[in-house]
């Protein structure tokens, strides 16, 4: 099994940290919907004629996670999860501050730069939910990093509300205001982390280093976990990124699509409240296809109009199924590895599913700007597919696996 178990006597403090870990998700998504709601526009606003490179700060916010994600796994194996996280969230207090002054000085060049620094501070927080895996036993470990992200619900409540609240609070330059509480929320974060309390490695499991990558690789589960939550965050992103773009060219406004992506981000994280009790009671397997199956459903709502509930409804779809395929990859992949082999086994997860959001951002601005909202839409379809069809074969594997096992 992948870490280790918690006595009895361990409970409450595990308990104690997925909460604090719980607030930190909070914190860290807060400042992201706040960027997610703002930056697009903001860079939408920077440019000239030409919007297309409008979602560049997001995709160098994903290039920054993916390019950071296997330093940040490997430095905190050493340094431990509590100095990581603090310099995660320090790298995201300068983000603001990098933003907040490319604001004032209308620097296209110098917002991304913010960007991609939000993003190698994200490359830290997205292992809050590891972290609490590291802790929990086998029974409870699903619920432990589903509650870690039930965090989002605040952020999904108050990101996008305060976003709105501080466009226009150092007008008259739009968007600053934002900014500048993206730093505050950053900085409310490392005062929660200095009260984590995760085990490092010992010596001799460091030294050890366990199996190699390749043969943890070659693992179906390990497969299946990476597909899942490559495909789920990948299609989540493509049609996130676009959304405030293609509901602009329909005539919406800032707050039209700040109260879109307010809902998108309860959709992602209120399912945390019980996708863990799910997993446990039906099983990893079904709730990532189920989470395929939804995330198909946000594609055909989008393809069917463009009206408010449209947009709307159909985030609300992809941030559900995200949460199913992401929560059920990520804790699918905790079989797969023993505890001497996380720090590589959750890096190279990341790595290729960051690799993938950065792409998807990267993609979903020319889509939208070049081709259409309805190819960003129907982009979704064959990747959701892909995922449903190999939870399936997996689960039928183990079944195979377990008749087999009964009649030996």
């Amino acid at each position: 099994m992948a870490v280790m178990k918690s006595r009895p006597a361990d409970r409450g403090a595990v308990r104690r940290n997925v909460g604090l870990l719980a607030v930190c998700q909070a914190l860290f998504m807060c400042v992201t919907t706040m960027a997610i709601a703002t930056t697009p526009l903001a860079g939408h606003a920077l440019l000239g004629a030409d919007k297309t490179l409008a979602t560049l700060p997001l995709v160098l916010n994903h290039v920054g996670i993916m390019t950071m994600t296997i330093p940040a796994s490997l430095l905190m194996a050493r340094i431990g999860r509590r100095a990581g996280f603090t310099i995660g969230a320090l790298i995201a207090v300068t983000s603001g501050g990098v933003s907040l002054i490319a604001i004032y000085e209308q620097n296209f060049l110098l917002l991304n730069f913010g960007a991609l620094l939000l993003g190698f501070s994200s490359s830290f927080a997205w292992y809050y939910r590891f972290a609490a895996a590291d802790v929990a036993d086998e029974a409870y470990r699903p619920k432990a990093i589903a509650l870690v992200m039930a965090g989002g619900v605040v952020a999904g409540i108050v990101g996008p509300q305060t976003a709105k609240w501080a466009v226009h609070w150092l007008d008259p330059v739009v968007f600053a205001g934002v900014y500048l509480m993206t730093m505050i929320f950053a900085a409310t974060a490392i005062v929660v982390i200095q009260g984590i309390r995760i085990p490092r490695l010992s010596r001799a499991q460091l030294a050890e280093g366990g199996r190699p990558m390749l043969e943890i690789m070659r693992q179906p589960a390990y497969i299946v976990a990476l597909t899942s939550s490559m495909f789920g965050y990948g299609v989540m992103t493509l049609i996130m990124s676009a959304t405030p773009l293609a509901m602009l060219a329909c005539g919406f406004h800032f707050n039209d699509s700040a109260t879109v992506i307010q809902g998108h981000v309860v959709g992602m994280f209120l399912p945390s409240f019980f996708t863990g009790h799910l997993i446990t009671r039906f099983g990893v397997l079904t709730i990532i296809a189920a989470g395929a199956i939804i995330q198909m459903g946000c594609a055909a709502i989008n393809l069917s109009g463009i009206e408010f509930m449209h947009f709307f409804i159909a985030n609300v779809l992809v941030g559900i199924g995200w949460n199913f395929t992401y929560v059920g990859g990520s804790t699918l992949l905790t079989t797969t590895y023993r505890p001497a082999e996380r720090a590589k086994v959750q890096a190279s997860h990341d790595f290729v599913v960051y690799a993938t959001t950065a792409m998807a951002a990267g993609l979903s601005g020319i889509l939208q700007a070049q081709i259409g909202w309805q190819l960003v839409n129907m982009a979704a379809l064959p990747l959701m597919a892909i995922v449903f069809l190999a939870s399936v074969a997996l689960a039928r594997h183990q079944a195979r696996q377990a008749t087999a096992g009964a009649h030996g």
